[in-house]
């Protein structure tokens, strides 16, 4: 029998141009904040990281919190897409404002500026916004196909987005003087840009309602009530959230070595210019993988096997970078970049459709809805992850003695930026491989409906 459909292609198109404005955000602060802080703001790369790490420890409850608050919302709107919209006011503000860090002031004072702003926009408004966004695949559409078109546009949307963000701001900071102020007023563009599209965004959708996610079902019962305690206890009860928290907080710690591209770039390559060409060989294969992934899903009767065969292939292809990067060739690096990218590409459009299936594995096994809930694992892992990362590629510049005032950085500099660009990466890599391969949530959830 098939599937209901719940959504014309104007819907999928509309909900995956969010990541036009998620991106907006995440893409430019993960792969500039740091060098902007450094080498314009004249800031300690360890001290950023330390402050940076501290932050998760703030913001850390917020995920479970927020999607808890998702899950008892009841308005006009639905339930996510008011903390979508609202959320990402409050995220183009202390987007601006990470950075506009004054210049005049003394260093204590501006660490404290970028700190505030840092742990407002990740622990707050972010949160808020990425929960319910992720959490609109699972409330406009009871369709499993429709979850993974959902995602597969969401994710083009944000790799072309990251594209554009990695290929244009450093020229675009440049065609401005340079210095605090240009990186100011780019900021400030973004954040209207996201602003807008996040609107248009959250609109394009209508959530169903509550009684008709529910139809269907067989186990109906009354809306249990449940604080946070209650829904952590559901979420750590799943082991496939954990392994999907643990794959998505390692992505954000591979994304964060591979925005430490701009130093590798920078001063091993000596090619500032070239972090934007890798960003091409990564983000269009990428592209490329999301546009076939729902047919593959289709032919392969489900995600678990192409999620398995796609990071194969990126295990192979980061390994080959690794040794194009010793032999100094940045032909096949890129390449090999492009190969990497196509292998992780399926996971990135299927992810929230696994999600989805991960929620419905809590429902099968405890009885109890919690779709907004199981979604902070999203923002818990970009938060955890890219915030862990970027505080780690820190620490790891400050203990090889990098200093952003130096054109010339030293060896030990050198030798850790091949490290952190090169083999980190592929361990990160190996490990997903190796977590993604007892992921099959589809057949555990298919084996228990059999056997009722």
């Amino acid at each position: 029998m098939e599937e209901r459909t719940y959504l014309k292609w104007y819907n999928k198109v509309g909900y995956g141009s969010g990541d036009i404005a998620g991106n907006v955000v995440y893409a430019f602060l993960s792969s500039f904040v740091m060098i902007y802080l450094t080498n314009t703001i004249g800031l300690s790369a360890g001290i950023v990281g330390t402050l940076i790490a501290v932050s998760k420890l703030f913001d850390g409850f917020t995920d479970i919190f927020f999607g808890a608050m998702i899950d008892k919302t009841h308005s006009k709107l639905g339930k996510a897409r008011p903390w979508m919209l609202y959320g990402y006011i409050g995220c183009a503000i202390t987007l601006a404002a990470i950075f506009a860090v004054p210049v005049g002031w003394g260093a204590t004072a501006q660490y404290t500026w970028f700190f505030i702003a840092y742990t407002l926009l990740n622990g707050v408004f972010y949160t808020a916004n990425n929960i319910a966004y992720s959490a609109l695949t699972s409330l406009v559409t009871k369709n499993s196909k429709e979850r993974v078109q959902m995602g597969s546009y969401r994710f083009i949307f944000a790799f072309a987005t990251s594209l554009l963000i990695q290929s244009v701001t450093i020229g675009f900071v440049a065609g401005l003087g340079g210095g605090a102020g240009a990186w100011r007023t780019v900021a400030i563009i973004y954040a209207v840009i996201g602003l807008v599209i996040n609107t248009v965004s959250a609109l394009s959708v209508k959530e169903l309602s509550e009684e008709e996610l529910r139809e269907g079902e067989e186990t109906k019962k009354e809306e249990e009530k449940y604080g946070l305690a209650e829904a952590f206890k559901l979420l750590v009860a799943n082991k496939f959230y954990l392994m999907i928290c643990g794959v998505y907080i390692l992505q954000q710690l591979y994304g964060a070595m591979i925005n430490s591209g701009i130093y590798y770039m920078t001063y091993v390559l000596k090619n500032e210019n070239l972090y934007g060409v890798f960003s091409w060989a990564i983000n269009i294969p990428l592209i490329i993988a999301l546009i076939f992934t729902p047919a593959l899903v289709g032919k392969w009767k489900g995600m678990y096997k192409l999620n398995v065969r796609g990071y194969i292939i990126a295990v192979i292809g980061r390994a080959l970078v690794v040794l194009a990067g010793y032999l100094g060739s940045v032909p096949l690096m890129l390449l090999f970049t492009a190969l990497a990218a196509l292998g992780q590409g399926p996971w990135q459009g299927d992810m929230n459709a696994v999600i989805a299936s991960c929620s419905e594995y809590t429902f099968l096994t405890k009885g109890k809805r919690v779709d907004g809930t199981m979604y902070s694992c999203t923002s818990l892992g970009v938060k955890i992850g890219g915030g862990l990362g970027t505080a780690i590629a820190g620490w790891l510049l400050e203990f090889s003695k990098f200093d952003g005032r130096l054109a010339v950085q030293p060896d030990s500099c050198i030798d850790m930026l091949h490290i952190m660009y090169l083999w980190i990466p592929l361990v990160i890599d190996v490990i997903i491989l190796l977590v993604l391969s007892r992921m099959n949530v589809e057949g555990a959830n298919e084996k228990i409906k059999q056997e009722r």
